[in-house]
């Protein structure tokens, strides 16, 4: 019972749309799927009387080991940015001095940057007292009081 045997033009072509589709549908996952489909289109060329169950099977292992091999690489070596901070807009206000729109009670009171009401977290303080930032917690900002010897912020700046 002779079957469909695939060539190794069609991993070529596979592999093209994979690529092509990484760039549509961005996050290196079928970049990697792709480079998988052209070795094995290789192998396929170099070895024609591969069946194609090995072919697919070959193609599954090389795609895992692509995308696994780039994670870890992509881990040791991560995307040096010119703002590490872009998406972290709580981190961008550590070392900033603000003063409280609402009392910390109970841990928990208000600062205002520029247009914005942040959550902060720290010791009870009274409205209109100096804190500095000290850290982000997600959303919610982690704050000290402000000793008055440093040179801080404007109150409302960003």
């Amino acid at each position: 019972m002779g079957g469909y045997q695939p060539d190794f033009w069609h991993w070529w072509i596979l592999a093209l749309g994979l690529i092509i589709a990484e760039t549509l549908l961005p996050g290196t996952f079928f970049l990697w799927m792709g480079v998988a489909a052209l070795v094995l289109g290789l192998l396929a060329w170099l070895i024609p009387s591969m069946g194609w169950e090995v072919q697919v099977m070959l193609f599954a292992i090389l795609s895992m080991i692509a995308i696994v091999a780039w994670r870890k690489w992509q881990k040791k070596h991560p995307v040096e940015s010119e703002q590490p901070m872009l998406n972290r807009r709580g981190e961008q206000y550590v070392g900033r001095v603000f003063t409280l729109e609402a009392p910390i009670e109970n841990g928990f009171g208000k600062v205002k940057v520029g247009d914005t009401l942040w959550r902060v977290q720290g010791d009870e303080a009274a409205v209109g007292t100096r804190v500095r930032v000290t850290a982000a917690d997600g959303v919610v900002l982690v704050v000290e009081l402000a000793d008055d010897s440093a040179t801080p912020s404007s109150p409302h700046s960003v």
